[in-house]
């Protein structure tokens, strides 16, 4: 993925509305939700619903079709999973998260790095301070 593909994404994703009317979308799957039950759903004017869903298509993260009179959006999951291989494979850079192939699954594993220890090392450190000023 190019990095400016990857930050108009990260832009259209980078508001309240639109990042909720994402989820929402990826929540419905492919079917998808019309315009209005999102609007509804986020309590969001239809005239600025139809703004941030704009916004979303454009940075290609979704996708919207016609059924009858109602516009149907849904999430791009193509294009949610390139972005999130993108950062994973690109910028954590298997330091603290990859991917890994399920060929039984047929589908992608992300895999992060457990932070327990370090975490444990920090308490035991922070304990052994208390005690020397003790």
């Amino acid at each position: 993925m190019e990095i400016s593909n990857a930050v108009s994404m990260f832009s259209a994703l980078a508001q309240e509305t639109r990042l909720g009317a994402f989820r929402l979308l990826v929540q419905a799957g492919p079917d998808g939700l019309a315009a209005g039950e999102l609007s509804e759903a986020l309590g969001t004017p239809h005239n600025t619903m139809s703004f941030h869903l704009s916004h979303l298509s454009h940075a290609g993260i979704i996708s919207s079709r016609k059924q009858g009179r109602s516009v149907i959006y849904s999430a791009n999951f193509d294009i949610t999973r390139d972005l999130i291989a993108f950062m994973v494979e690109d910028c954590c850079n298997g330091a603290f998260a990859n991917i890994r192939k399920d060929k039984e699954a047929g589908c992608s594993i992300i895999e992060l790095s457990n932070f327990c220890e370090s975490e444990d090392k920090d308490k035991d450190k922070d304990k052994g301070m208390e005690q020397n000023r003790q």
